[in-house]
């Protein structure tokens, strides 16, 4: 092999690789910036167009605004909210002006409904930080829920939520009534034969327990776990959380059922007299007493919505109570026996009757309309509704939990079933807890039912896990914020409406008020003039004078009205006369 000739080697790869330019150091870059030459020296006009470049940065960063250049946003605006998730938030129909309102009126109807519509937008966005969901029970396939029992629930859920399936043995006050307050934290719990208890059933701390040496028709919390009342043999009473007896109400004998209206601090109950009484607790005074006349009342529920108190009756009937009337709001036939237990769901439009002849009933309440019925072989003795619609049926020692209960279907087969060792008594979800309380005559059991509470809670409202602070703070609001019970009603929503009451029928009203008309005509005054022109016989003749003026104007508009009404009556004669002379023929004129 020939040895490569001087031009060759010339031409080699690490020769072209030196021949490369090297890049500057850092330290080379310095040096070559603090020796300038002073050729290289920037001109005085460039120096000035500098420093002027610097100033302005220096004012632009003292304002806030950037060197930078500002980039479009590709998507500008909010982000865009689905309208199904607004149609979840949204609270009722548009209101409008009316005809003849006002400048004011106006804009306060636009400000309310600019209000609620920012307020349904920011629910819906927030929406999103919800994450918790109701969860059911599945089963695998061909697999019947209702056969599922609940110590395979217990077993295969976490250690917290298989807690809440237990049993309380208490076979020796029995039958029991129970209660869970607001939160669902509180449990009360009331025996047949005197035995009355308070417990944090989570933690399964007892809060009080005593026996009244009486017979317990019903228990029930009132606004806050610190008071309960207990219907007794004869009287109803007023407890604290430690058990120390705070109040005997004489007034209310022989009451068989409470409910506590949470928003108006009213305690109504049904005694076996036929007398519906409201408590308001928040004074200690008799709001109502009403007699109802339809015999004994055991059947009672209350409507989440706009707080009227149903009741049902042993002809078969279920009628709709306010304090502020003597009579029935709407009175409905529902059985052809008696009623043996009613329900109504959270949203107040559909209310669920079990009767003696053992039919199950959904009724729409908006329209007081049966949705649909089913026949159930022993008939429910009591019936509750979870947050999330459930609805659950005692028959007996056996509870049945129904899905989709208000829905447009039909009630099929149960979602899932429980048998206990007595008969049922006394039925309640506890709120925001996939739970439901049975209490029975041989104690009182926790059934886990997946899917029954609401999975997010209002802690303004209802906070499970507030403090004594928290507590002390919401109940002096709610008292401030308390509702009156003149304004309980079958539409709560009337309250926002404009009143379109006539013109004539307010005016009557204001000088019912006044006790004079405002806007009469003032009475003719004559002025007094000099000369002896002011006699008494001259001002006499002057207010004669106007009077007549008056009684003038008077018949001269009454014969005005005469005349136009008459000439609207010839016009339509004229016409019907018209009409009976038209022929086939007609309709081809011009």
């Amino acid at each position: 092999m020939a040895a490569p000739t001087p031009e060759d080697s010339s031409s080699t790869h690490v020769e072209k690789k030196s021949k490369q330019k090297l890049s500057k150091r850092y330290w080379e870059e310095t040096k070559n910036t603090d020796q300038k030459k002073p050729e290289e020296e920037p001109s005085k006009d460039v120096q000035n167009q500098s420093e002027a470049t610097v100033k302005e940065r220096s004012l632009k960063r003292k304002k806030g605004e950037s060197d930078q250049p500002v980039k479009e946003d590709p998507f500008p605006g909010q982000a865009p909210i689905p309208t199904e998730r607004l149609q979840k938030f949204r609270r009722g129909e548009k209101h409008k002006a009316p005809a003849g309102a006002g400048r004011k009126l106006k804009e306060a109807i636009v400000f309310s409904e600019s209000v609620s519509e920012l307020a349904q937008k920011q629910a819906a966005r927030y929406d999103l930080l919800l994450p918790e969901d109701a969860g059911f029970l599945e089963g695998d396939e061909g697999e019947d829920t209702s056969t599922i029992s609940q110590d395979d629930i217990a077993d295969a859920v976490d250690i917290t939520s298989g807690s809440k399936y237990f049993n309380l043995h208490l076979s020796q006050f029995g039958p029991y009534r129970l209660d869970y307050s607001r939160n669902g934290r509180h449990l009360l719990l009331g025996g047949r034969k005197g035995h009355v208890a308070c417990i944090d059933w989570q933690s399964k701390d007892l809060m009080c327990e005593m026996n009244v040496m009486e017979t317990v028709n019903d228990v029930k919390w009132l606004h806050t776990e610190a008071m309960f009342a207990v219907a007794q043999k004869k009287w109803l009473y007023i407890y604290d959380s430690k058990g120390v007896e705070l109040h005997c109400v004489k007034k209310f004998n022989d009451v068989l059922k409470m409910q506590f209206l949470p928003y108006h601090f009213l305690l109504a109950t049904a005694s076996a007299t036929g007398f519906l009484q409201y408590l308001d607790v928040s004074v200690g005074k008799e709001v109502a007493a009403i007699n109802t006349k339809l015999g004994r009342l055991d059947v009672m529920a209350q409507n989440p919505y706009n707080a009227v108190v149903h009741l049902g009756h042993p002809n078969g009937t279920v009628s709709l109570w306010s304090p502020n009337q003597r009579e029935p709001l709407v009175k409905m036939l529902c059985h052809r026996g008696a009623v043996r237990s009613l329900t109504v769901d959270k949203t107040g439009m559909h209310m669920v009757t079990s009767g003696l002849d053992r039919k199950l009933k959904v009724y729409d309440i908006r329209a007081f309309k049966p949705l649909h019925s089913c026949f159930l072989p022993a008939g429910a003795s009591c019936l509750s509704l979870s947050q999330k619609g459930l609805l659950s049926a005692a028959t007996g020692d056996v509870v049945q939990v129904y899905k989709n209960a208000c829905g447009s279907s039909t009630l099929s087969k149960p979602y899932m079933a429980h048998r206990l060792r007595g008969q049922v008594c006394g039925l309640a979800y506890c709120p925001f807890e996939d739970v439901l309380g049975i209490g029975h005559d041989q104690g009182f059991t926790s059934m886990i039912v997946p899917g029954a509470g609401e999975p997010n809670f209002d802690a303004l409202d209802t906070n499970p896990y507030r403090s004594f602070k928290q507590r002390q703070e919401w109940e002096v609001k709610a008292l401030l914020e308390k509702v009156q019970p003149e304004l309980i009603g079958l539409d709560p929503g009337q309250l926002g409406k404009v009143d379109h009451a006539s013109f004539e029928q307010r005016h009557k009203e204001r000088v019912e008020a006044l006790g004079f008309d405002p806007l009469a005509k003032e009475k003719f005054k004559p002025v007094k003039k000099k000369k002896g022109r002011s006699s008494a016989g001259s001002v006499e003749k002057r207010k004669r004078k106007v009077a007549h003026e008056d009684q003038r104007d008077i018949i001269r508009q009454s014969v005005q009205e005469k005349m136009d009404r008459q000439k609207e009556l010839e016009e339509k004669s004229k016409e019907k006369r018209d009409l009976g002379m038209k022929t086939t023929l007609d309709r081809f004129r011009k």
